[in-house]
């Protein structure tokens, strides 16, 4: 979710209000609008159904208001709380007022199932109420302590958002149970993993939203009891003691979990161990471990990087060695890039540098995107970043999206992101605002140094380059503008009045504003090839396409019939023609090139084979966004295309 470091002391940006800041038109408009209007009801519609996930009905068994067990997964609780800040957040913007009954509805659901001492997770309640079990903190992969992290930082959107207190008061309560038990374990010595920790971002959160130092308190003690844990795993991050942290390792999602609220407690605490695990721990991750797509956690199983022969750990959808980074079979859950963009904003908010933001960029507009289809109904749990026509093995997950996932954490982890994206639009500081997602949007500020205005962005943003910024209804102080230049777009220039200049790539641009003030931001956007660091062994000797912020990709519809995009070589110098397509109803700007070909082997089943030279002949093809793919049926798709060297 959004956080609010209005108040953080080591925070040197804060966010924005939410209701001063929306999108007016382009991307993230359009996926807004497809969120609040087809994803919010249609996972409402999953969550209630019980034959579907059963979430719903968990709650109303634990009331004592339904008949049955339980059923589903274990952190079905904490999908439906952070469904239930998309539904909050795209009902206050869409004042859709009996979605906002119904919300409050589930509140009371929740308010009923909640035990006296604050404990609340439906599976060890029924459980309890049957008197058959499970035991409450029995086992560390029930996520308990996960759903109530989701639980509190639902909540305090809820209240920020609506101003009412119902669910706070549920959250509070929650949080009571907490600190008994932290208390508890703090005394003996006897402390268990709380696996996928959205608890320290929860608690940190109340802490912000009530101003009790209570909840920083717990969250603190928290994380230092994370070194108390007995035999701790690599898959949790928690068999090092967490200021030890240098590397990125373990179950993905859990550690970017984890960097995040650690990022949230540095804010509050100012911790110089913590700061300098948060540095480490990225430039690792971003320089070794991440996909070109913003992908996170290349595998379903892997290894330990910190183990050897006598301590060898099997980690699940794991950040792998170094450069491990599979096309056909990378993991990349949804949820571990999303928590991503939960560290890389924090990131951002505590140490304003452009690369923070260029990287929440890459992983909003590429790998979560694409984790969605674009009617809103679909989504993948894992997303490749390559697709074969079939496969000798069998993958946990299907390559296709799909309307229900067993595992449903990722759609309603999705759908409130997508939902907040305008909240990563600006951050600000005494006397500057600092642009983040670029997109048409009008946002409203009221600086500490007096500066009051309204600011326009026009842009078609991310196809096109070129950003247009206004200043209205200024009340005459000035202000500075600091515009982010990605990485990416060397030659960009900005021009005030009839002053340009060329501006330096992977930074800040600085610009006094006041009334009337107007300048246009030009970042070069057109297609780019893109290689991969030597070491990455799948992607040696081959190249992808970028435009700008977006990662392409070659599907097998737009390649002539009989050819395989497997079979394609990507020319040298290619030319790219500009070209519009509409996918799933949508206005999609995609590319013409003409790729060359290679015939496929006839003895396609021989595992080696002598080379043989083969005739290359140009064939005509299409290139689209990776995020619009896998919305035109089952087919190929590829990333990185094998390049044509020429003769020496």
């Amino acid at each position: 979710m959004i956080t609010d470091t209005a108040r953080s002391p080591f925070a040197r940006l804060r966010t924005i209000p939410y209701r001063d800041v929306s999108w007016t038109k382009g991307l993230y408009k359009e996926r807004f609008d497809t969120v609040a209007a087809v994803t919010v009801p249609h996972l409402q519609h999953m969550f209630e159904e019980k034959d579907i996930s059963h979430v719903v009905e968990n709650f109303r068994i634990a009331a004592g208001e339904a008949e049955g067990e339980f059923d589903g997964t274990v952190f079905g609780d904490g999908d439906f709380y952070k469904w239930f800040e998309a539904a909050v957040y795209t009902a206050v913007k869409t004042e859709n007022q009996p979605l906002l009954d119904q919300l409050e509805s589930y509140i009371a659901l929740f308010s009923r199932a909640q035990q006296p001492d604050g404990y609340l997770s439906t599976k060890q309640i029924i459980g309890e109420k049957q008197g058959k079990g499970p035991m409450r903190q029995g086992d560390i992969n029930d996520f308990e302590v996960y759903n109530m992290g989701h639980m509190f930082t639902s909540a305090c959107l809820y209240f920020r958002l609506t101003g009412k207190d119902s669910f706070l008061r549920v959250a509070e309560k929650a949080a009571g149970y907490l600190k008994n038990l932290y208390e508890e374990a703090a005394r003996t010595g006897e402390v268990k993993t709380a696996v996928c920790p959205s608890h320290y971002m929860g608690l940190i959160e109340l802490y912000r939203t009530t101003g009790k130092a209570e909840y920083l308190s717990l969250a603190r003690l928290a994380v230092e009891l994370r070194d108390s844990v007995k035999n701790g795993l690599d898959d949790n991050q928690d068999r090092l003691p967490l200021k030890q942290h240098r590397k990125i390792v373990g179950h993905a999602v859990r550690a970017n979990y984890l960097y995040a609220g650690l990022a949230d407690l540095y804010m509050e605490s100012g911790d110089p161990d913590y700061y300098q695990v948060l540095q480490a721990v990225w430039r690792h991750l971003v320089t070794q471990k991440m996909y070109l797509t913003g992908g996170c956690g290349a595998l379903y199983n892997g290894a330990s990087p910190y183990g050897n022969f006598f301590h060898h750990q099997l980690v699940h959808q794991a950040y792998g060695y170094e450069y491990q980074l599979p096309n056909i079979t990378a993991y990349n859950e949804t949820c571990a890039s999303l928590g991503g963009v939960f560290w890389a904003w924090r990131m951002f908010l505590m140490d304003p540098k452009a690369e923070y933001m260029d990287m929440l960029e890459r992983m909003m507009l590429n790998v979560n995107m694409a984790g969605m289809s674009l009617n809103g109904k679909k989504f993948f749990y894992e997303n490749m970043l390559e697709r074969a026509k079939e496969l000798a093995y069998e993958l946990l997950w299907g390559q296709e999206r799909t309307e229900y996932i067993t595992s449903y954490c990722c759609p309603p982890n999705l759908a409130r992101t997508l939902a907040q994206t305008a909240e990563y639009a600006y951050a600000e500081d005494e006397d500057s605002v600092w642009t983040g997602l670029y997109g048409a949007n009008t946002a409203r500020f009221q600086l500490k140094n007096g500066a009051a205005f309204t600011l326009n962005q026009e842009t078609g943003y991310p196809f096109d380059g070129k950003i247009t910024f206004t200043v209205e209804e200024s009340n005459g102080v000035p202000f500075t503008l600091r515009l982010r230049v990605p990485a990416w777009a060397e030659g960009a220039r900005l021009a005030v009045g009839d002053n340009a200049q060329t501006l330096k790539a992977g930074q800040y641009a600085a610009v006094s504003a006041g009334p009337g003030f107007s300048c246009v931001l030009s970042l070069p956007a057109a297609p780019r090839l893109t290689v991969g660091h030597g070491m990455i062994e799948e992607d040696r000797g081959r190249a992808a396409v970028e435009a700008g912020p977006l990662v392409y990709c070659l599907e097998g519809v737009d390649v002539p019939s009989g050819v395989s995009v497997q079979d394609v070589l990507l020319p040298l110098r290619p030319t790219f023609t500009e070209t519009e397509i509409t996918v799933e109803g949508r206005s999609v700007k995609a590319y013409e090139t003409t790729l060359l070909c290679r015939d496929a082997p006839q003895d396609g089943d021989k595992l080696y084979r002598t080379l043989e030279e083969k005739a290359l002949r140009p064939i005509p093809a299409r290139l689209i966004p990776y995020y619009a793919w896998d919305n035109r049926g089952r087919g190929e798709m590829l990333i990185w295309m094998p390049l044509a060297w020429r003769e020496v």
